[in-house]
């Protein structure tokens, strides 16, 4: 076993976008797991819009990562040593273990996860996270019922891509907003949707009028900003608006943009509520054996973006995410 554990900290806070300076890089030698503990290498790290909220020192759902901490993540390690009778040396677990090669935890928040059923980066995706958003989200936030029609931005992402399958599932008519032409044809070609508009190349309004005539029954927002502001506008009576993020803001140096069209609420009787997936804990091993079932009958197409390398390209993975150039759950698997 190496003796360095390469690490990335949080530097110092990002104003605006995130930048090389904003991280420090380094090493230290791989810690020893104590008594009931275990030492796990890191095999895949999962890249989440969330990160860049996690990085401003403001309340929020989660406390700030510390200058000067271990940048926090999602991963799947491989346990290599261990003095918890839970956890043997071979066996895979996903929790939230940093962006670090090795990683000692005591078992706690963490679930061990088994590769000869689905890819471990899967634990990070459509099984992980991810997967849990897009169920819980959908199905209890937004109350889908079967025949509405779904609108869903960044639908090609992570969240997005399996939130348009379910709703599918579900026996609904599936609308995604994603940019560029490459993946709008994922959308409709590989993973069912309905319709699919491309907001780097057209009118969304307009195109909403179109893909959407007698309006949008449950609106899943990723994205917030201009978008979210055009689904307002083709709301259905008593339509539900899911806010589960908003890429586009997250890199504002100004203040969040707002929605302006918020008064079609009142005209249409809906409702906009915000969630946090941590809520639904408890209730994960149900989703998780739902998805997976749809999975292994073929109902859900799972999009992965894998990129290979070394904890020290962490940086530039995660600007990816901001810069549109994923389809699908993000992961680094290191090599």
């Amino acid at each position: 076993m190496t003796t360095a554990n390469r690490q990335i900290r949080l530097a110092r806070r990002p104003v605006g976008e995130v930048v090389p300076e904003d991280w420090a890089h380094g090493a230290e030698p791989v810690p020893a797991p104590g008594e009931g503990e275990f030492l796990g290498r890191t095999r895949f790290l999962s890249l989440d819009p969330a990160m860049r909220g996690w990085l401003d020192d403001r309340p929020s759902y989660l406390p700030p990562v510390g200058l000067g901490e271990v940048m926090r993540a999602g991963s799947v390690v491989e346990v290599v040593e261990s003095n918890h009778p839970d956890y043997q040396v071979g066996d895979h677990v996903a929790g939230v273990f940093g962006v670090q090669e090795y990683a000692v935890s005591n078992g706690r928040g963490a679930t061990k996860v088994d590769p000869a059923l689905a890819p471990l980066s899967t634990y990070l995706g459509a099984l992980g996270m991810p997967g849990m958003t897009a169920y819980f989200g959908l199905l209890e936030v937004g109350a889908l019922k079967e025949g509405e029609t779904v609108v869903v931005s960044g639908a090609a992402g992570a969240v997005g891509s399996l939130v348009g399958q379910i709703a599918k599932v579900k026996g609904c008519r599936v609308v995604g907003i994603a940019g560029g032409p490459a993946k709008c044809a994922v959308l409709t070609e590989e993973l069912g949707f309905d319709a699919a508009i491309d907001y780097r190349a057209e009118d969304v309004r307009e195109a909403l009028r179109k893909h959407a005539p007698s309006g949008i029954d449950v609106y899943f927002d990723n994205v917030g900003g201009e978008i979210l502001d055009a689904a307002l506008t083709r709301l259905a009576m008593r339509a539900r608006v899911v806010v589960c993020g908003a890429i586009s803001q997250y890199n504002s140096e100004t203040d969040v943009q707002g929605p302006s069209n918020y008064l079609a609420l009142l005209v249409r009787r809906a409702r906009m509520e915000g969630f946090v997936v941590f809520d639904y804990a408890r209730r994960y091993a149900e989703a998780a054996a739902e998805l997976a079932g749809w999975i292994g009958e073929g109902r859900i197409t799972v999009k992965e973006h894998v990129v290979d390398g070394g904890v020290d390209d962490f940086p530039a993975t995660l600007g990816m995410l901001f810069r549109g150039e994923n389809t699908g759950k993000l992961v680094l698997r290191l090599s």
